[in-house]
């Protein structure tokens, strides 16, 4: 079992220069066991489930790991929740301590699914992990979404993929 491992998340295939082409081979029916990773933590602001401030939060949060070069190839993800209909939390998976951002650590194991298709299917998504992790005689503790392009970036690939991460027990 491999602890603090990622799936491979190739970000030279990024013809529009901002996300990168997402192949979901490698992400699907993986299972990650987190010991003490390292995430920054952000927050945004939603109106009834709908990003206010997502791109520039993300933006902000993606330059600031950058530029203290704390994140790799072999170390992307980003787990999204909604912590109610007007605000979601955001983990951003790094390779160290960035002291100046708000930190968490994880610790647990968990499971994916890939999904595609548009985000309002994240209920229909929630409820299919749900029923997968729990055939597999597992309880989910709690449910992330990482998305894998923005909205105009899965436009252009003519893809969206989304990738449910379920913390298992």
């Amino acid at each position: 079992m491999d602890i603090n491992v990622l799936p491979n998340y190739d970000m030279t295939d990024n013809p529009t220069g901002c996300c990168p082409r997402f192949d979901p081979e490698n992400w699907d029916g993986q299972e990650l066991h987190f010991r003490d990773k390292p995430f920054v933590r952000a927050k945004t602001r939603s109106i009834a489930h709908i990003p206010l401030n997502m791109g520039s939060v993300f933006r902000k949060t993606l330059r600031a790991i950058e530029g203290a070069d704390a994140q790799s190839d072999s170390n992307f993800i980003v787990m999204s929740r909604e912590k109610s209909a007007w605000s979601a939390e955001h983990l951003f998976a790094v390779d160290k301590e960035m002291p100046e951002m708000d930190m968490v650590r994880m610790t647990g194991d968990f499971v994916t699914k890939v999904f595609e298709g548009p985000y309002k299917e994240v209920p229909r998504w929630c409820k299919e992990l749900n029923e997968s992790i729990r055939a597999q005689g597992k309880e989910v503790k709690q449910t992330y979404f990482f998305y894998t392009t923005c909205p105009k970036c899965a436009k252009t690939y003519g893809q969206n993929y989304v990738i449910g991460v379920a913390q298992v027990q």
